[in-house]
């Protein structure tokens, strides 16, 4: 019974971690998935971490001090799957360029993971994404890269110290605006030949202007928007196997900046 009240506040520290990051993080967070499901899961994976590093952890704090590391606990696991988030919006941001070029801006769909509208494209290309990650057991990664967080943030972390210095804000901005950039370079192909065709449609009103540039523009920019973006499928698996590099690369940054490597390591 000692062993229980000793253990306990130590596992409802990890279980907050675990649960703040399903409650973000792509997948886990999905409206698909009942919550019923994301706390029992959330309940194992903590008791796991517990048994394999919790057991060897001393923290007795008083309630005051409780409170504060329970907040910290609850920011690193929103930080991490804030970070993923950010990775997932990557295609569906591009999709929003895509869509405003071809025509498509319009036509938004009630996204089902989430429950917001969404771009058609982009969604189409986080559905995409999805089962990519999926197949190549991307979700197994990352709920390992959480249970692996412990070894690089413990319990006794430094969090707030890094929020006061501003170098964990830093990262996150520009963790923020790499994928803003990623986004852009995905979008560049469809954006970059919409725009010729928008200009091509310019040459012929000044050349023609009999010519309703209105009437032949729209479902012009649509089928060539469709035709390069069937071109474009086969790369997609690529383009998604690096966006997931970066995207683990940007985790494991987030845990150096908090606390920095183990010991060895």
């Amino acid at each position: 019974m000692n062993a229980i009240v000793q253990g306990f506040p130590i596992f409802l520290l990890i279980f907050c971690r675990i649960t703040a990051f399903f409650v973000v993080a792509p997948i886990f967070s999905s409206r698909g998935v009942p919550n019923t499901f994301k706390l029992g899961l959330g309940f194992f994976i903590s008791f796991l971490v517990f048994l394999s590093y919790g057991m060897s952890q001393t923290i007795v704090p008083d309630t005051a001090e409780y409170v504060l590391l329970i907040l910290k606990e609850i920011l690193i696991g929103l930080m991490i799957g804030f970070v993923v988030y950010l990775f997932f919006a990557v295609v569906q941001t591009a999709g929003a360029f895509m869509d405003m070029q071809v025509g498509f801006a319009m036509a938004n769909v009630v996204d089902p993971h989430t429950g917001v509208s969404a771009p058609l494209l982009g969604n189409f290309k986080y559905m995409l994404m999805l089962v990519v990650f999926l197949m190549m057991n991307g979700h197994h990664y990352l709920l390992s890269g959480l249970m692996n967080s412990y070894q690089w943030m413990p319990l006794d972390n430094e969090l707030f110290g890094r929020l006061l210095d501003g170098s964990l804000s830093e990262y996150l901005i520009r963790v923020f605006g790499n994928t803003f950039l990623l986004a852009l370079q995905i979008a560049a192909p469809l954006v970059v030949a919409m725009f010729l065709a928008d200009v091509g449609l310019g040459f012929l009103t000044k050349t023609a202007p009999q010519f309703n540039v209105f009437v032949i523009g729209i479902p012009l920019k649509i089928l060539l928007g469709l035709f390069l973006l069937i071109l474009l499928m086969p790369g997609l698996a690529m383009l998604f196997d690096k966006l997931f590099t970066i995207m683990f690369d940007s985790i494991e940054g987030l845990f150096g900046i908090v606390q920095g490597p183990p010991a060895g390591q």
